[in-house]
């Protein structure tokens, strides 16, 4: 059996012989071989491509999602492991986990899932097996909440309501004290052991830093939050250092080509969004482009949190900014049609990733409806953030078609 062309014939070799878990080769399914073989012949969204050291066999790729479903120790309870090896089903499928806080200082949400225990290091390798099993390829995006957390969490766990400065995310808000120079070097060293704990600890293919949506990257980051006068404020250069200093470490941790960054430059979700934001993220990520990184990925405008809004702002700037460096990652509010204009049309020079989230959530088969031109299946919004309940989680269905051609 060969690959269909000669350009795509070392990314497909791999899939066609073997996937590895952390440890283990396993030979795949003649089912799943055929989806490979098919989906390279298609649209440019199923033509293979490498991020950082892993390959993927399609360029369609799930996006983090807080879901809820840890345990109150921010233990991943156990049927996390089959949501994640669902949307795992189509190999060389790229998955990033739901934020994950980088260390109980840095969280503040109850039943989400840490990586700075044992247990929740544990709980996680199995996910990550499970999903290798499958063929698929996962990264852990790190987060530090900052100002969005809940305070009376962070203080039932003897942790202090910090954040770049001491400005609220609103007038009802309460107000966050600014991190000191000690705790901001505290969170820096953080960000790069939970790196550690989930590449060499949990086995994950790399890690995602989460610096959009208003969190603490984000928080120093932007001038609507940051008001500081000492080296991580004021100037560009100065709020920037924190996002680049956390990349470095983090690159120093566990190697450049397993980390990517996640940025939002024109989002407002969080009370975020500075009056022109281009001068500053461009600077940003002209200096990630220095990290060699594994991927830049970036949210459109048109995404608040887990809403769409009306927006006509562009990331063109970002992406020109970026260049050829690696491969960039888009979420969008994208739906099947939108997907393949943005993949075969819009951006034919770029080696793009389109980034689906909700849609991820009630179609566990979804790169393969999309390929097949099957139709994708409503999500509950309800269940979004059920704690630690499987409803809405674990149990939408495949597609007819899916089902019977993997005999499920």
């Amino acid at each position: 059996m060969t690959c269909p062309s000669n350009d795509v014939a070392s990314f497909c070799f791999p899939f066609l012989i073997a996937a590895f878990t952390a440890s283990d080769p396993f030979f795949l399914s003649p089912f799943q071989i055929h989806q490979i073989i098919s989906y390279t012949m298609a649209s440019k969204l199923f033509q293979p491509l490498q991020i950082g050291k892993a390959k993927l066999s399609n360029r369609l790729a799930m996006a983090p999602l807080t879901r809820f479903r840890a345990d109150d120790d921010h233990v991943q309870l156990p049927f996390v492991k089959d949501y994640y090896s669902q949307r795992a089903c189509v190999p060389g499928t790229l998955l990033i986990t739901e934020a994950t806080p980088i260390s109980a200082r840095a969280g503040g949400y109850n039943n989400v899932p840490g990586i700075y225990t044992d247990a929740q290091i544990k709980a996680w390798k199995e996910i990550v097996d499970s999903v290798h099993a499958k063929g698929g390829v996962i990264y852990m995006q790190l987060w530090a909440l900052g100002r969005a957390a809940d305070p009376t969490v962070l203080k039932n766990d003897g942790y202090d309501f910090c954040s770049s400065s001491d400005i609220p995310m609103s007038d009802n808000s309460p107000k966050p004290r600014p991190l000191t120079e000690e705790e901001i070097q505290i969170f820096i060293k953080d960000y790069a052991n939970a790196a550690k704990n989930a590449v060499e600890g949990a086995g994950f293919d790399g890690v995602e830093i989460h610096g959009a949506n208003g969190y603490l990257i984000d928080q120093f980051t932007q001038d609507v939050c940051n008001k500081r006068t000492d080296k991580w404020g004021g100037s560009i250069q100065n709020r920037t250092r924190f996002a680049l200093e956390v990349t470095k470490a983090v690159v120093d941790a566990v190697g450049a080509d397993k980390t990517g960054i996640r940025l939002s430059p024109w989002s407002p979700f969080q009370s975020m969004k500075m009056d022109d934001p281009v001068p500053t993220f461009t600077h940003l990520i002209n200096g990630l482009k220095e990290q060699k990184l594994a991927y830049l990925h970036l949210v459109e405008s048109r995404i608040q949190g887990n809403a769409d809004v009306e927006s006509t702002e562009k990331i063109d700037f970002a992406i020109e900014a970026w260049g050829k460096t690696s491969p960039i990652l888009v979420a969008g509010g994208f739906r099947a049609d939108s997907a393949r204009r943005a993949a075969d049309e819009e951006y034919t020079d770029k080696d793009i990733v389109i980034v689906f989230g909700r849609y991820f959530i009630s179609n566990p088969d979804l790169v393969y409806r999309i390929k097949e031109n099957i139709p994708l299946a409503d999500y509950d919004r309800d269940t979004f953030y059920a704690a630690k309940s499987e409803k809405g989680y674990t149990d939408y269905p495949f597609s007819e078609k899916f089902q019977k051609e993997a005999k499920l």
